[in-house]
């Protein structure tokens, strides 16, 4: 019996038939040019590249569609801060519309309240403020005349008329017209978030199971704690803010009524408003309260009304922030100074006021990623981070 019938020696079939022999060579080396430091930092570059481009692409989208977008995440954000009172009197027996409806009516009649205190005062002191910003203009006139430089009635007048010439201008008609577009928009806005609202209130955890849908198991687990987060940094910013701002505008709007301060309403409610917008707010409102006591009242009292709007501002940063919004904020200051510089450059005043709850609601996502306490893997503390002294 030969070698080759023995029946405990057989032959390879890749031996027999070369052609199948497995070459490893060029996909090792394909592997290797991707799998070294160089390729692996190609690798992470095209990805990046992408992320940055899909992002790009959103916050286009959501620019271009800022009249759908923006009535929608205010709407969120109010809905966000209304919902432990709709489910609060759901709990106590009353009909799901008519609390959706109590609290909508509610927030309409104190957005209608503010907007008719506002124009009421101005109308009233109207005339009085007119007649003190003539003075102070005749004051920095006079001022003017003592300065070094000397600056002519003629300059002055000429300023005057520069300024006349423009308003009478084509190109103040056009941006008249795109005042008056600007205007139709906002209204539209505000309607389509009125009813944006109600809808989110009325049926808010319904539209969240409804988008919910798709996912099972543990991404639906997450996706229900996101949300649930989401909500609560929402609500939490929405109604810390709101304290803190109603004892801003109490404050303020106190001391220019002690120093006898025209407009103090409007001013009050100026400081309210402005405070929703972190960081800037407080000094907004106070450069506008002191020019406007610097005009009608005098120098002195416009320094007081300065030290009054620092020193609101220590205890609102120092006590109130801390204690009634929590780790709501809990965001670094040059975080949330980036996020409300772009939102300023994509939203306006909006985008400024609505970037920083939204960042918040963010962070509060990463903080539950993997678990309600649990959070993303990237963010998560892996070592001390003792930073050295000196």
């Amino acid at each position: 019996m030969t070698t080759g019938s023995c029946p405990l020696h057989r032959t390879d079939p890749e031996d027999a038939m070369p052609f199948l022999h497995r070459t490893t060579a060029p996909i090792d080396g394909r592997r290797s040019l991707w799998s070294d430091p160089f390729g692996r930092l190609a690798v992470r570059c095209v990805q990046l590249v992408v992320v940055v481009v899909v992002a790009s692409m959103i916050v286009l989208a959501t620019v271009k569609l800022s009249l759908v977008t923006i009535p929608v995440l205010l709407a969120l954000i109010v809905a966000s801060a209304l919902f432990p009172l709709v489910s609060w009197l759901r709990r106590h027996g009353v009909p799901s519309v008519l609390a959706t409806i109590a609290c909508f009516v509610a927030v309409l009649a104190v957005m209608a309240g503010v907007a008719w205190l506002l124009v009421a005062a101005v109308a009233n002191q109207w005339s009085s403020l007119q007649s003190s910003a003539v003075s102070g203009l005749q004051q920095l006139q006079d001022v003017l005349h003592d300065l070094p430089v000397r600056i002519t009635d003629s300059q002055i007048n000429d300023a005057v008329d520069g300024v006349v010439s423009f308003v009478t201008s084509p190109q103040f008609g056009s941006g008249a017209i795109a005042g008056i577009s600007a205007v139709t928009n906002f209204v539209t806005g505000a309607v389509l978030m009125a009813v944006i609202l109600f809808f989110f209130l009325k049926d808010g955890p319904a539209l969240w199971e409804f988008l919910l849908r798709p996912f099972t198991g543990g991404q639906y687990d997450r996706a229900r704690r996101v949300g649930d987060r989401v909500v609560q940094t929402l609500g939490g910013y929405v109604r810390g803010t709101a304290a803190v701002a109603a004892f801003d505008a109490l404050a303020i709007g106190t001391g220019l009524a002690i120093l006898g301060v025209p407009l103090t309403i409007p001013l009050a409610v100026v400081a309210f408003v402005t405070s929703f917008i972190p960081m800037i707010g407080a000094p907004i409102a106070g450069t506008l309260a002191a020019l406007v006591t610097l005009v009608s009242v005098g120098p002195v009292q416009a320094i007081i009304v300065v030290a009054i709007v620092v020193l609101v501002n220590q205890i609102e940063g120092n006590f109130l922030q801390p204690v009634l919004m929590g780790k709501t904020l809990s965001l670094h200051g040059l975080v949330i100074l980036v996020g409300l510089t772009a939102g300023t450059v994509l939203g306006g005043v909006t985008g400024a006021i609505i970037s920083v709850p939204l960042l918040a609601a963010a962070w509060g996502v990463v903080q539950v990623w993997n678990g309600p306490e649990q959070p993303a893997e990237p963010w998560r503390q892996k070592r001390r981070e003792d930073v050295p002294v000196g």
